[in-house]
């Protein structure tokens, strides 16, 4: 069967599935693999796609998520997000706008926008909770500003190897990249507040359970320790040449240091069977959403097998479309198929490299073009996509209604705006 036949094939069964008869989205995502491995021809190869795209995730993003819902846990049951919340609401007029750009600041520094959500949701369920506000345009808010920085600015993963492999220097990407993703940042904010303004007003997972009676504000150094110093581990790390920050910058390690601190600072004012029972259910609940990322991992790692993305690749090569659409279309065709945005820049640019003398096209236009692609199609097969709906309990519909068609304004707006300083100034 044609790879394109295949692809299209496995987002209807999986939409049908998640959607429509609401199966669990791990054993939908499973069964999609499988058939789409079966639909291939590869019977032999498909439980090794299945299982090597499925510890991949888990190896990468394991302790992340199961760290991040320690720490977000505990800040709720001894008010510590509660207080991260008052003091946005209080220094900003538009905490939700706040909540956007602690999003946009931190994605790049932390080398990961999956890291940024989850430290940062705990503040977002508490800005939604006082204010009353649906949980999808809080989560929707933060999630498009940390997508619109880690997509677009350098030094983001997404980019760094493409802006080598394209010889261009760091400086003639930094001030362009921080400007566009910045207003693709602010339309991704207008989005959500305008389309994701409504919705399930219920509580999150973790609040339908009554609310600690003896719950005292902490301090700010208590409140914010857990989370702040992970994040200043990750940067020493990043910006410093220093052996130690080597493994205590590492992700998993700083958060794990976090954790250490979150639980420490609760046991001064809660018992013990309080702290552990509240590790526990973070942990379970972490389960739940590492199960779904492993499954659009597998999903990812079978379309990959069959070849969809080169067909793809190919396909808009030989197509009449403007020069500056090809990179763009490129990238999104790659990303359509295998869900992770760094993949997709290192895989696009061995497709747009040799077209670059008949596109035309400077190379730092080439790269944002590619990088406004990796905002769309995300979908099933994007790990962000289900830690997004799991972490913010939101239904199928919502994510897609949000995540992805916000991501598609999103890169519309980032295509628009590099065509825009095309024109301009080359």
């Amino acid at each position: 069967m044609h790879p394109l036949i295949i692809f299209l094939c496995s987002l209807i069964l999986i939409l049908f599935l998640t959607a429509k008869l609401r199966v669990h989205p791990f054993l939908g995502l499973i069964l999609t693999s499988v058939i789409t491995g079966l639909l291939a021809g590869e019977a032999a190869g498909t439980i090794d796609a299945i299982t090597t795209g499925m510890g991949k995730v888990f190896s990468n993003f394991a302790i992340i998520i199961a760290a991040g819902n320690i720490i977000g846990l505990i800040l709720h049951r001894t008010g510590g997000a509660k207080l991260i919340a008052s003091d946005i609401i209080r220094i900003s007029k538009k905490p939700l706008f706040g909540l956007n750009i602690l999003g946009f600041i931190f994605a790049v520094p932390l080398m990961c926008c999956i890291l940024a959500y989850v430290i940062f949701i705990p503040v977002a369920r508490e800005i939604k909770l006082r204010n009353g506000l649906p949980k999808v345009l809080t989560a929707s808010v933060l999630v498009f500003g940390t997508l619109a920085s880690y997509n677009l600015i350098y030094p983001s993963p997404v980019i760094y190897s493409a802006v080598s492999e394209l010889g261009i220097n760091n400086s003639d990407i930094l001030i362009p990249g921080i400007i566009i993703a910045f207003i693709v940042s602010i339309v991704g904010y207008l989005y959500a507040t305008k389309f994701c303004s409504t919705g399930d007003m219920s509580s999150f997972i973790i609040d339908n359970e009554t609310e600690n009676e003896d719950m005292k504000i902490p301090g700010r150094i208590t409140a914010y320790s857990p989370i702040a110093i992970p994040v200043a581990l990750i940067l020493a790390d990043v910006f410093t040449n220093i052996p130690l920050f080597d493994i205590l910058g590492e992700p998993d390690m700083a958060l794990l240091i976090g954790v250490v601190m979150a639980i420490l600072f609760a046991y001064r004012q809660y018992t013990f069977d309080s702290v552990r029972q509240w590790v526990e259910k973070a942990i379970k609940r972490s389960g739940v959403v590492i199960l779904d990322m492993c499954g659009g991992g597998a999903l990812g790692a079978t379309l990959a097998m069959t070849g969809v993305g080169q067909e793809m690749g190919s396909l808009l090569t030989i197509l009449p479309l403007p020069a500056i659409l090809v990179p763009f279309l490129i990238a999104v065709a790659i990303q359509s198929v295998q869900g992770s945005r760094v993949v997709t820049m290192l895989i696009a640019p061995s497709i747009v490299i040799p077209l670059m003398p008949v596109l035309g096209l400077p190379p730092e236009i080439v790269l944002f073009s590619m990088a406004s692609g990796t905002f769309l199609i995300s979908h099933f097969n994007d790990p962000f996509f289900w830690i997004y709906k799991d972490l913010a309990e939101l239904e199928t519909s919502e994510v897609l209604r949000s995540y992805t068609l916000g991501g598609v304004v999103m890169g519309i707006t980032s295509l628009t705006l590099t065509g825009i300083a095309y024109l301009l100034f080359y």
